[in-house]
């Protein structure tokens, strides 16, 4: 039996789906039976241990995986002396400074000398201690939210959506300090080649669909006598893929377009007389 790369995920929650989606879009078969805590890909050599968030990290560490995916946030609150392999760009969530809605907040300074409850010490502290700022901090698993009004802080630092749960407990979010998304975690070593052969066949995939979901390849109609403009628009990987259409002087374009820059270039398309316009999303994409 050859050799397989073990992957901690999250066993339950949005980043488990996501982390299980990307991988599932890296044509990657496995089972979906939420209550396996362990199992192995069919057509790839990849297995699954399915664990809690704040785990990963030091199951990556240990051998246990050897490699993980898990919230940017735990892995530097955790400080773990491993890699990030690559950020995966999905999960995205904020933390946040929130006070009382009767604090007057002026900037981090104003948490000079106060009791901050949060769940992230470590990464706060950081940041604190970048600007001078020596604070308390009140370290709390769950409920950071209740601390102020049953005065245990001042104010908190937590992870934000919404703000609703926030404004539910009479606070306000005053500042965003740290921004987190999913990231791909490994040992600086395999220490197997074989394994690393693994990894970076799994990781010439991720990157295709990663790549993949930030373009559109659009196609469209386009007067002749606008091509070179056109061209000058939209680029493409290489140039635009030109073919002619049996009405004279029209053409058919080809091309791809980067989703954020789509709704600009849509507009000058439609100013330059292109008709007809194809956009459908890409499965795979490389370079």
């Amino acid at each position: 039996m050859g050799q397989v790369v073990r992957i901690a995920i999250q066993k339950s929650g949005r980043l488990s789906e996501k982390s299980l989606e990307i991988i599932k879009n890296c044509g990657i078969k496995f089972g979906s039976d939420s209550r396996v805590l362990k199992e192995e890909a069919s057509n790839f050599p990849l297995e699954f241990l399915y664990v809690r968030d704040d785990d990963i990290p030091s199951y990556v560490r240990d051998g246990v995986a050897d490699i993980g995916i898990v919230g940017r946030n735990e892995f530097d609150e955790q400080a773990i002396d491993l890699e990030v392999i690559r950020d995966l760009g999905f999960a995205k969530c904020r933390l946040s400074i929130a006070v009382p809605n009767d604090f007057s907040y002026q900037g981090l300074a104003s948490l000079e000398g106060k009791r901050i409850a949060t769940s992230y010490p470590h990464i706060l502290e950081g940041i604190l201690s970048e600007k001078g700022i020596k604070a308390t901090f009140v370290q709390v698993s769950g409920s950071v939210e209740v601390t102020p009004a049953i005065g245990l802080a001042d104010v908190i630092c937590d992870l934000v959506s919404t703000g609703a749960t926030l404004a539910m407990n009479g606070l306000r979010e005053v500042e965003k300090i740290y921004t987190s998304t999913a990231v791909m975690i490994g040992r600086k070593k395999m220490g197997n080649d074989e394994k690393a052969a693994i990894l970076s066949r799994l990781l010439l995939r991720i990157d295709a669909v990663m790549r993949a979901a930030s373009y559109k390849y659009v196609i469209f109609n386009l007067p002749e006598e606008h091509l070179d403009q056109v061209a000058g628009i939209v680029g493409g990987m290489k140039s635009p893929t030109v073919t002619r259409l049996m009405e004279k002087g029209w053409l058919s374009v080809q091309t791809v377009v980067a989703e954020d820059l789509f709704w600009d270039v849509f507009e000058q398309l439609k100013a330059l007389g292109a008709q007809g316009i194809l956009v459908t999303p890409i499965e795979k994409m490389t370079e």
